[in-house]
């Protein structure tokens, strides 16, 4: 994920996929920024733009701004007889318009086997506040709330997302 700056606060999450872990590495492997995209976006926009949207709701107020993902890195630990096999996606966002009025997340979504039909996966990252100074005391504030909302939406689209594709495909033999 690279180095921790000053600036920088940490931020996790996670959630669970009804399906074996093989389909779900399987699927974020082909193309994860387009699983991203495809969980994070409205099906009418994604024809229109190549970012996707962060949506989250504060104080009864929606809040989005699109956004582009990076997918950094791919790779996987393989299993062995006392572990099971890990997948790493290294990725970042930032706001498609105005990025500093932003957070820029830096992030590893990790994806594992938690039984034979169960695949969870768990968003570890840091975000830097926009603003410098300023930004770390507004994070104090309300930002911090904010990142965490934007990060559960994207982790609970990306899980509901894979949950509903992978079910729709038939299973290979």
């Amino acid at each position: 994920m690279g180095r921790k700056t000053n600036a920088s606060l940490e931020i996790r999450s996670y959630d669970y996929v009804n399906q074996p872990y093989s389909r779900v590495r399987d699927a974020l492997k082909h193309d994860a920024r387009a699983v991203f995209q495809s969980a994070t976006k409205a099906a009418a926009d994604r024809a229109r733009s190549v970012a996707s949207e962060l949506r989250f709701d504060v104080g009864g107020i929606g809040v989005k701004a699109d956004i582009n993902i990076v997918v950094r890195k791919i790779d996987e630990k393989t299993a062995d007889a006392m572990t099971t096999p890990v997948m790493r996606v290294q990725l970042e966002w930032e706001a498609a318009t105005l990025p500093r009025l932003f957070p820029l997340m830096r992030a590893e979504l990790s994806v594992y086997a938690l039984t034979p039909t169960e695949t969870q996966i768990d968003f570890s990252g840091e975000y830097e506040p926009p603003f410098g100074a300023v930004g770390k005391a507004m994070n104090a504030i309300a930002a911090h709330r904010i990142a965490e909302a934007s990060v559960q939406r994207f982790v609970s689209d990306v899980a509901a997302y894979l949950r509903h594709a992978l079910a729709r495909e038939p299973a290979l033999r």
